[in-house]
Protein backbone atom coordinates (compact mmCIF):
# COMPACT_ATOMS: atom_id res chain seq x y z
CA UNK A 1 0.00 0.00 0.00
CA UNK A 2 0.95 3.62 -0.28
CA UNK A 3 -0.52 7.05 0.40
CA UNK A 4 -3.18 7.08 -2.26
CA UNK A 5 -4.77 9.58 -4.59
CA UNK A 6 -7.99 9.62 -2.61
CA UNK A 7 -10.45 11.22 -5.01
CA UNK A 8 -13.98 9.91 -5.48
CA UNK A 9 -14.45 7.22 -8.09
CA UNK A 10 -16.84 8.91 -10.46
CA UNK A 11 -19.14 6.99 -12.79
CA UNK A 12 -16.68 6.90 -15.69
CA UNK A 13 -14.13 4.72 -13.85
CA UNK A 14 -14.33 0.96 -13.26
CA UNK A 15 -14.71 -0.56 -9.79
CA UNK A 16 -12.73 -3.63 -8.63
CA UNK A 17 -14.83 -6.76 -8.13
CA UNK A 18 -13.92 -10.25 -6.88
CA UNK A 19 -12.96 -12.91 -9.40
CA UNK A 20 -10.38 -11.13 -11.56
CA UNK A 21 -8.03 -13.47 -13.43
CA UNK A 22 -4.56 -11.94 -13.26
CA UNK A 23 -2.21 -12.34 -16.20
CA UNK A 24 1.50 -11.54 -16.13
CA UNK A 25 3.37 -9.72 -17.50
CA UNK A 26 0.24 -7.92 -18.77
CA UNK A 27 -0.93 -6.87 -15.31
CA UNK A 28 2.43 -5.25 -14.49
CA UNK A 29 1.26 -2.50 -16.85
CA UNK A 30 -1.24 0.32 -16.37
CA UNK A 31 -5.02 -0.06 -15.94
CA UNK A 32 -6.44 3.32 -17.03
CA UNK A 33 -10.06 2.15 -16.65
CA UNK A 34 -9.41 2.59 -12.91
CA UNK A 35 -8.86 5.99 -11.35
CA UNK A 36 -5.82 5.36 -9.16
CA UNK A 37 -2.76 3.15 -9.48
CA UNK A 38 0.74 2.85 -8.06
CA UNK A 39 3.91 0.88 -8.56
CA UNK A 40 5.75 0.83 -5.28
CA UNK A 41 9.29 -0.38 -4.60
CA UNK A 42 11.09 -0.53 -1.26
CA UNK A 43 14.34 -2.27 -0.50
CA UNK A 44 17.47 -2.81 1.50
CA UNK A 45 20.87 -2.15 -0.04
CA UNK A 46 24.48 -2.64 1.00
CA UNK A 47 27.56 -1.09 -0.54
CA UNK A 48 30.65 -3.20 -1.15
CA UNK A 49 32.06 -2.18 2.26
CA UNK A 50 28.82 -3.26 3.98
CA UNK A 51 27.37 0.24 4.42
CA UNK A 52 23.53 -0.16 4.71
CA UNK A 53 20.77 1.85 3.06
CA UNK A 54 17.01 1.62 2.71
CA UNK A 55 15.18 3.03 -0.30
CA UNK A 56 11.71 3.79 -1.64
CA UNK A 57 10.74 4.56 -5.24
CA UNK A 58 7.03 4.89 -5.98
CA UNK A 59 5.18 5.95 -9.13
CA UNK A 60 1.56 7.12 -8.82
CA UNK A 61 -1.07 7.48 -11.55
CA UNK A 62 -4.18 9.53 -10.72
CA UNK A 63 -6.95 9.77 -13.30
CA UNK A 64 -8.53 13.19 -13.77
CA UNK A 65 -11.00 11.85 -16.33
CA UNK A 66 -11.28 8.65 -18.30
CA UNK A 67 -9.00 8.82 -21.38
CA UNK A 68 -10.80 9.78 -24.58
CA UNK A 69 -9.54 7.70 -27.52
CA UNK A 70 -10.91 10.37 -29.91
CA UNK A 71 -8.89 13.18 -28.35
CA UNK A 72 -6.41 14.69 -30.81
CA UNK A 73 -4.56 17.26 -28.75
CA UNK A 74 -1.19 16.33 -27.23
CA UNK A 75 -2.09 18.77 -24.44
CA UNK A 76 -5.16 16.76 -23.37
CA UNK A 77 -5.06 16.17 -19.61
CA UNK A 78 -6.47 12.83 -18.48
CA UNK A 79 -3.97 11.78 -15.83
CA UNK A 80 -1.60 13.25 -13.27
CA UNK A 81 1.57 11.36 -12.42
CA UNK A 82 3.87 11.82 -9.46
CA UNK A 83 6.71 9.90 -7.85
CA UNK A 84 8.51 9.68 -4.52
CA UNK A 85 12.18 8.80 -4.06
CA UNK A 86 13.60 8.36 -0.57
CA UNK A 87 16.83 7.04 0.92
CA UNK A 88 17.56 6.06 4.52
CA UNK A 89 21.31 6.50 5.05
CA UNK A 90 21.66 4.41 8.19
CA UNK A 91 25.35 5.07 8.92
CA UNK A 92 24.98 8.86 8.73
CA UNK A 93 21.50 8.85 10.29
CA UNK A 94 20.18 10.88 7.38
CA UNK A 95 16.86 10.63 5.53
CA UNK A 96 16.69 12.13 2.03
CA UNK A 97 13.52 12.69 0.01
CA UNK A 98 12.92 13.84 -3.57
CA UNK A 99 9.73 14.04 -5.62
CA UNK A 100 8.59 14.64 -9.16
CA UNK A 101 5.22 15.35 -10.79
CA UNK A 102 3.80 15.84 -14.28
CA UNK A 103 0.41 16.44 -15.87
CA UNK A 104 1.01 13.53 -18.25
CA UNK A 105 0.61 15.50 -21.49
CA UNK A 106 3.08 15.64 -24.40
CA UNK A 107 4.62 12.32 -23.38
CA UNK A 108 6.49 13.82 -20.44
CA UNK A 109 5.02 11.16 -18.16
CA UNK A 110 3.02 8.02 -18.72
CA UNK A 111 2.36 4.37 -18.04
CA UNK A 112 2.10 1.72 -20.74
CA UNK A 113 -0.65 -0.87 -20.84
CA UNK A 114 0.25 -4.55 -21.12
CA UNK A 115 3.81 -4.19 -19.83
CA UNK A 116 5.66 -2.44 -17.03
CA UNK A 117 6.81 0.93 -18.31
CA UNK A 118 6.01 3.95 -16.16
CA UNK A 119 7.97 7.20 -16.24
CA UNK A 120 8.16 10.86 -15.33
CA UNK A 121 10.91 12.58 -17.31
CA UNK A 122 14.04 10.47 -16.67
CA UNK A 123 12.57 8.67 -13.65
CA UNK A 124 11.25 5.27 -14.72
CA UNK A 125 10.45 1.67 -13.86
CA UNK A 126 10.33 -0.88 -16.65
CA UNK A 127 10.90 -4.58 -17.23
CA UNK A 128 14.00 -5.52 -19.19
CA UNK A 129 14.01 -9.26 -19.75
CA UNK A 130 12.75 -10.54 -16.41
CA UNK A 131 14.34 -7.79 -14.29
CA UNK A 132 12.66 -4.60 -13.11
CA UNK A 133 14.92 -1.67 -14.00
CA UNK A 134 14.52 1.34 -11.70
CA UNK A 135 16.05 4.72 -12.49
CA UNK A 136 15.66 8.03 -10.66
CA UNK A 137 18.05 10.88 -9.97
CA UNK A 138 17.62 14.37 -8.57
CA UNK A 139 19.71 16.80 -6.50
CA UNK A 140 22.53 14.52 -5.41
CA UNK A 141 20.46 11.37 -4.97
CA UNK A 142 20.15 8.67 -7.59
CA UNK A 143 19.24 5.00 -8.08
CA UNK A 144 19.97 2.72 -11.01
CA UNK A 145 18.85 -0.74 -9.92
CA UNK A 146 17.97 -4.09 -11.47
CA UNK A 147 15.51 -6.14 -9.42
CA UNK A 148 15.05 -9.83 -10.29
CA UNK A 149 11.95 -11.60 -8.86
CA UNK A 150 12.78 -14.65 -6.76
CA UNK A 151 9.13 -15.70 -6.33
CA UNK A 152 5.94 -15.48 -8.41
CA UNK A 153 3.52 -12.59 -7.83
CA UNK A 154 1.70 -12.92 -4.50
CA UNK A 155 -2.01 -12.12 -4.90
CA UNK A 156 -3.07 -10.20 -1.81
CA UNK A 157 -6.47 -10.34 -0.15
CA UNK A 158 -8.96 -12.73 -1.78
CA UNK A 159 -6.99 -13.88 -4.83
CA UNK A 160 -5.89 -10.32 -5.56
CA UNK A 161 -9.12 -8.57 -4.49
CA UNK A 162 -8.15 -6.55 -1.41
CA UNK A 163 -10.97 -5.06 0.68
CA UNK A 164 -10.29 -1.65 2.23
CA UNK A 165 -13.50 -1.31 4.24
CA UNK A 166 -15.89 -3.67 6.02
CA UNK A 167 -18.93 -1.47 5.37
CA UNK A 168 -18.62 -0.38 1.73
CA UNK A 169 -17.25 -1.17 -1.69
CA UNK A 170 -13.77 0.30 -1.18
CA UNK A 171 -11.30 -2.27 -2.53
CA UNK A 172 -8.33 -2.62 -4.83
CA UNK A 173 -6.66 -5.16 -7.05
CA UNK A 174 -3.38 -5.85 -5.29
CA UNK A 175 -0.38 -8.10 -5.79
CA UNK A 176 3.21 -8.05 -4.57
CA UNK A 177 6.62 -9.27 -5.64
CA UNK A 178 7.87 -9.96 -2.15
CA UNK A 179 11.53 -10.78 -2.78
CA UNK A 180 13.56 -9.28 -5.62
CA UNK A 181 17.32 -9.82 -5.74
CA UNK A 182 18.68 -6.34 -6.35
CA UNK A 183 21.93 -4.92 -7.69
CA UNK A 184 23.04 -1.67 -9.26
CA UNK A 185 24.33 1.76 -8.33
CA UNK A 186 23.46 4.33 -5.71
CA UNK A 187 24.51 7.96 -6.18
CA UNK A 188 24.80 9.98 -2.99
CA UNK A 189 26.34 13.39 -3.35
CA UNK A 190 29.72 12.96 -5.02
CA UNK A 191 29.81 9.23 -4.31
CA UNK A 192 28.68 6.44 -6.63
CA UNK A 193 28.36 3.11 -4.83
CA UNK A 194 27.91 -0.39 -6.22
CA UNK A 195 25.13 -1.96 -4.17
CA UNK A 196 23.34 -5.28 -3.75
CA UNK A 197 20.34 -6.24 -1.68
CA UNK A 198 16.69 -7.23 -1.70
CA UNK A 199 13.55 -5.33 -2.74
CA UNK A 200 9.76 -5.58 -2.50
CA UNK A 201 7.27 -4.36 -5.11
CA UNK A 202 3.55 -3.61 -4.61
CA UNK A 203 1.15 -2.84 -7.44
CA UNK A 204 -2.41 -1.69 -6.72
CA UNK A 205 -5.20 -0.14 -8.77
CA UNK A 206 -8.71 0.98 -7.78
CA UNK A 207 -11.25 3.79 -8.15
CA UNK A 208 -12.81 4.29 -4.72
CA UNK A 209 -11.81 6.90 -2.18
CA UNK A 210 -10.76 6.04 1.34
CA UNK A 211 -13.88 5.00 3.26
CA UNK A 212 -15.19 8.08 5.14
CA UNK A 213 -14.90 6.44 8.56
CA UNK A 214 -11.19 5.69 8.08
CA UNK A 215 -8.41 8.04 9.20
CA UNK A 216 -5.46 6.13 7.69
CA UNK A 217 -3.57 2.87 7.81
CA UNK A 218 -0.47 1.13 9.15
CA UNK A 219 1.18 -1.17 6.57
CA UNK A 220 3.98 -3.68 7.16
CA UNK A 221 6.10 -5.58 4.60
CA UNK A 222 8.74 -7.88 6.09
CA UNK A 223 11.39 -10.15 4.55
CA UNK A 224 12.48 -12.77 7.09
CA UNK A 225 15.67 -14.80 7.36
CA UNK A 226 13.73 -18.09 7.14
CA UNK A 227 12.80 -17.27 3.53
CA UNK A 228 9.23 -16.16 4.25
CA UNK A 229 7.60 -12.75 3.88
CA UNK A 230 4.80 -11.07 5.82
CA UNK A 231 2.44 -8.30 4.65
CA UNK A 232 -0.08 -6.83 7.09
CA UNK A 233 -2.20 -3.69 7.19
CA UNK A 234 -4.37 -2.10 9.85
CA UNK A 235 -7.16 0.23 8.68
CA UNK A 236 -7.62 2.82 11.43
CA UNK A 237 -11.00 4.41 12.01
CA UNK A 238 -11.40 7.97 13.18
CA UNK A 239 -12.55 6.80 16.61
CA UNK A 240 -9.31 4.83 17.10
CA UNK A 241 -10.75 1.38 16.41
CA UNK A 242 -9.46 -1.01 13.72
CA UNK A 243 -11.70 -1.85 10.77
CA UNK A 244 -12.36 -5.63 10.49
CA UNK A 245 -11.35 -5.51 6.80
CA UNK A 246 -7.72 -5.18 7.94
CA UNK A 247 -5.77 -8.23 6.80
CA UNK A 248 -2.49 -9.54 5.45
CA UNK A 249 -0.64 -12.53 4.09
CA UNK A 250 2.17 -14.94 4.85
CA UNK A 251 4.25 -16.03 1.85
CA UNK A 252 6.29 -19.23 2.18
CA UNK A 253 9.66 -20.10 0.66
CA UNK A 254 8.09 -21.32 -2.60
CA UNK A 255 5.83 -18.27 -2.96
CA UNK A 256 2.57 -19.86 -1.76
CA UNK A 257 0.30 -17.26 -0.18
CA UNK A 258 -1.72 -17.75 2.99
CA UNK A 259 -4.34 -15.07 3.60
CA UNK A 260 -4.48 -13.68 7.14
CA UNK A 261 -7.61 -12.15 8.62
CA UNK A 262 -7.45 -9.55 11.38
CA UNK A 263 -8.10 -12.24 13.99
CA UNK A 264 -5.00 -14.15 12.81
CA UNK A 265 -2.44 -11.58 14.00
CA UNK A 266 -1.78 -8.98 16.66
CA UNK A 267 0.23 -5.77 16.28
CA UNK A 268 1.10 -3.79 19.40
CA UNK A 269 2.82 -0.41 19.30
CA UNK A 270 5.49 -0.23 22.00
CA UNK A 271 6.84 3.30 21.47
CA UNK A 272 6.07 6.62 19.75
CA UNK A 273 8.00 9.32 17.91
CA UNK A 274 6.94 12.95 17.48
CA UNK A 275 7.98 14.60 14.25
CA UNK A 276 9.86 17.89 14.75
CA UNK A 277 8.65 18.87 11.26
CA UNK A 278 4.89 18.20 11.22
CA UNK A 279 4.21 17.68 14.93
CA UNK A 280 2.56 14.33 14.14
CA UNK A 281 2.98 11.52 16.67
CA UNK A 282 3.65 8.13 15.05
CA UNK A 283 4.07 4.62 16.44
CA UNK A 284 7.81 3.95 16.52
CA UNK A 285 8.28 0.27 17.45
CA UNK A 286 6.04 -2.79 17.34
CA UNK A 287 5.51 -6.30 18.61
CA UNK A 288 3.94 -8.50 15.94
CA UNK A 289 2.46 -11.93 16.62
CA UNK A 290 1.04 -14.54 14.24
CA UNK A 291 0.06 -17.36 16.64
CA UNK A 292 -0.92 -19.94 14.00
CA UNK A 293 2.55 -19.65 12.41
CA UNK A 294 4.26 -19.32 15.82
CA UNK A 295 5.85 -15.96 14.94
CA UNK A 296 6.78 -13.36 17.53
CA UNK A 297 8.59 -10.42 15.94
CA UNK A 298 9.96 -7.12 17.23
CA UNK A 299 10.18 -4.28 14.71
CA UNK A 300 12.50 -1.31 15.26
CA UNK A 301 13.04 1.59 12.82
CA UNK A 302 16.59 1.86 11.51
CA UNK A 303 16.10 5.66 11.71
CA UNK A 304 13.55 7.51 13.82
CA UNK A 305 12.94 10.29 11.29
CA UNK A 306 11.76 8.77 8.01
CA UNK A 307 8.84 11.15 7.55
CA UNK A 308 7.93 12.13 3.99
CA UNK A 309 6.54 15.62 3.42
CA UNK A 310 5.54 15.83 -0.23
CA UNK A 311 4.16 18.81 -2.07
CA UNK A 312 4.76 18.40 -5.81
CA UNK A 313 1.31 17.03 -6.65
CA UNK A 314 -0.41 17.16 -3.26
CA UNK A 315 0.33 18.01 0.34
CA UNK A 316 0.96 14.51 1.68
CA UNK A 317 2.75 13.88 4.95
CA UNK A 318 3.35 10.30 6.08
CA UNK A 319 6.00 8.10 7.68
CA UNK A 320 7.58 5.54 5.36
CA UNK A 321 10.63 3.82 6.75
CA UNK A 322 12.93 0.85 6.98
CA UNK A 323 12.68 -1.37 10.06
CA UNK A 324 14.88 -4.07 11.54
CA UNK A 325 13.21 -7.36 12.55
CA UNK A 326 14.24 -9.64 15.42
CA UNK A 327 12.24 -12.48 16.86
CA UNK A 328 11.57 -16.17 16.77
CA UNK A 329 9.52 -18.90 15.14
CA UNK A 330 9.01 -22.21 16.88
CA UNK A 331 11.56 -21.06 19.46
CA UNK A 332 14.20 -20.60 16.77
CA UNK A 333 15.68 -17.09 16.43
CA UNK A 334 15.26 -15.20 13.19
CA UNK A 335 15.99 -11.75 11.82
CA UNK A 336 14.85 -9.68 8.88
CA UNK A 337 14.30 -6.28 7.33
CA UNK A 338 11.13 -4.56 6.28
CA UNK A 339 9.28 -1.37 5.52
CA UNK A 340 6.46 0.24 7.49
CA UNK A 341 4.09 2.93 6.23
CA UNK A 342 1.99 5.09 8.56
CA UNK A 343 -0.65 7.38 7.04
CA UNK A 344 -3.24 9.70 8.52
CA UNK A 345 -1.23 10.71 11.60
CA UNK A 346 -0.53 14.18 10.18
CA UNK A 347 -4.16 14.73 9.15
CA UNK A 348 -6.57 12.79 6.97
CA UNK A 349 -5.23 12.22 3.48
CA UNK A 350 -8.18 12.61 1.15
CA UNK A 351 -9.01 16.30 1.05
CA UNK A 352 -5.43 17.47 0.66
CA UNK A 353 -4.73 15.10 -2.19
CA UNK A 354 -7.89 16.10 -4.04
CA UNK A 355 -6.90 19.76 -3.70
CA UNK A 356 -3.47 18.94 -5.09
CA UNK A 357 -4.95 17.28 -8.16
CA UNK A 358 -7.22 20.27 -8.76
CA UNK A 359 -4.20 22.56 -8.50
CA UNK A 360 -2.68 20.88 -11.55
CA UNK A 361 -5.01 23.12 -13.52
CA UNK A 362 -7.83 22.56 -16.00
CA UNK A 363 -7.21 20.14 -18.84
CA UNK A 364 -8.35 20.60 -22.42
CA UNK A 365 -10.79 18.07 -23.75
CA UNK A 366 -8.57 17.50 -26.78
CA UNK A 367 -11.41 17.86 -29.22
Amino acid sequence: MSPSPLAAAGPEFAIPRPGRVFQFPRDHGAHPRFKTEWWYYTGHLRAQDGEPFGYQLTFFRAGVRKPDPQARSAWALNTVYFAHLALSDITRKNFIFREKASRGALGLAGAAEGRLQVWIDSWRAEIQGEAHHLQARDEGLGLDLFCMPQKPPALQGENGFSRKSSSGDAASYYYSLTRLATKGRLTLGERTLEVTGSSWMDHEWFSHSLAPELAGWDWFALQLSDGREVMLYLLRRGDGSIDPASSGSLIDQEGQVRHLKLADFQITSTSTWKSPHSGAVYPAAWKLEIPSADYTLILTPTLADQEIRAGAAAALTYWEGEVRVEGQRQQQPLTGLGYVELTGYAGKLGGRFEAGIRDQGPGASGQ
